[in-house]
């Protein structure tokens, strides 16, 4: 039995969804390559692993390819792409083949002490409040396209960054009392 042909075009192209234009190979390397930094920066997040992170953030960039037919307006595709790598890393972590060490500035340089200090206190914090921070205040999503990709109402996500916020703050303010 022959295996199915993969679904997009030899040409590079993708096939016709409900009359848009499908992406072109180059057009969805150009937009991956705006968002490399961000993405790689929201796998960091949740797992807490650089190798994880960069693994995860290949398999969602294949997963992604592979479904390009279903994203239904391509002025999403961030909020989708980034929706797609949460969903990969929650699969690693889920698997159990994840190597998390817990130790966020063991994977992230920091270019200075001040930077160090903010990565070990967004490390310390829960995920629920840390993954929305990370989206909203680090990779610049609005407040809409953060509760998008979190798939929470607005207010939730509100009310996460505020309590996420004063948690940091604390960490923070304890980290210089020491």
């Amino acid at each position: 039995m022959k295996p199915t042909p993969p679904p997009h075009a030899s040409n590079g192209c993708r096939q016709e969804n409900e009359g848009r234009k499908p992406m072109e190979l180059h057009e969805f390397s150009s937009r991956v390559r705006a968002l490399e930094k961000k993405l790689y920066k929201t796998a960091v997040c949740i797992l807490k692993n650089d190798a994880d992170a960069a693994d995860c953030v290949q398999e969602a960039l294949l997963h992604a390819w592979r479904s390009l037919t279903k994203l239904k307006n391509e002025a999403h595709f961030d909020t989708w792409l980034t929706r797609i790598l949460i969903n990969e890393c929650k699969m690693l972590i889920r698997s159990g083949k994840s190597h998390r060490t817990g130790e966020l500035t063991e994977n992230i340089p920091a270019p200075n002490p001040e930077n160090a200090e903010i990565e070990i206190a967004l490390g310390a914090l829960e995920e629920k409040y840390r993954l929305p921070i990370v989206l909203y205040h680090v990779n610049g999503y609005s407040l809409d396209e953060t509760a998008l990709i979190l798939k929470r109402p607005t207010g939730t996500v509100k009310s996460q960054l505020s309590r996420g916020r004063k948690k940091l703050k604390a960490l923070l303010e304890s980290e210089v009392e020491q």
